[in-house]
């Protein structure tokens, strides 16, 4: 496997998965561990940023969002008791060398269905005071998340090869708009997997 590095950081982010220009990264909806169902995630220059390696079936009620390094960033874990099915999205944070999950989700997600105003939504997030919806595009694989304001935060289409041939549907490029979260964005992304059952 070809040499793993972290995202250059901006001196100027709050956030080691944060920055200041728009930034693109090819989702592949598998894991690299073999028969495991997962995602991987690279940057532009084709370094893997994000993995989840799923052990258990696709759809199951509990993954690990992971850096490039295997760190935990994210556990999700999906809520049975919400009526329309939920997840919460807990965020790690380093204790003696583990992770240890905050106590307090860090995000909640619902289930949703089409909207008059927004179209065909898969579901709503809550990150403390802000709110995001995950939208369906046309097609399989495509999707966007958009904020209160309607505007895009992240949005995912097909990847096509620079000679314009369709990768398949499990390859998807993500763009990620500015002062965005990375991690909080794979998170989501990882949520809408969990949703189609992709993960």
């Amino acid at each position: 496997m070809a040499k793993v590095y972290p995202q250059d950081q901006p001196s100027s982010s709050s956030s080691p998965y944060m920055t200041s220009k728009r930034e693109t990264f090819t989702l592949w909806m598998k894991s690299l561990v073999y028969q495991t169902n997962g995602c991987t995630v690279y940057n532009t220059t084709g370094d893997i940023v994000y993995r989840v390696d799923n052990y258990e079936k696709k759809g199951s009620s509990e993954v690990h969002l992971m850096d490039l390094r295997g760190k935990v960033l994210f556990t999700i874990r999906r809520k049975k008791f919400l009526a329309f099915g939920g997840w919460e999205g807990y965020r790690c944070r380093s204790s003696h060398g583990s992770c240890v999950n905050e106590e307090k989700p860090w995000f909640r997600a619902k289930k949703c269905y089409k909207s008059m105003l927004m179209g065909d939504l898969a579901c709503q997030v809550t990150v403390g005071y802000d709110k995001y919806w995950i939208v369906r595009l046309a097609g399989k694989a495509a999707f966007r998340i958009v904020n209160t304001d309607g505007d895009i935060v992240a949005e995912a289409k097909p990847k096509h090869s620079s000679s314009g041939v369709l990768l398949g549907d499990d390859v998807l490029t993500l763009v990620v708009e500015p002062q965005m979260d990375h991690s909080l964005i794979m998170a989501l992304v990882i949520v809408y997997g969990l949703i189609r059952r992709r993960v």
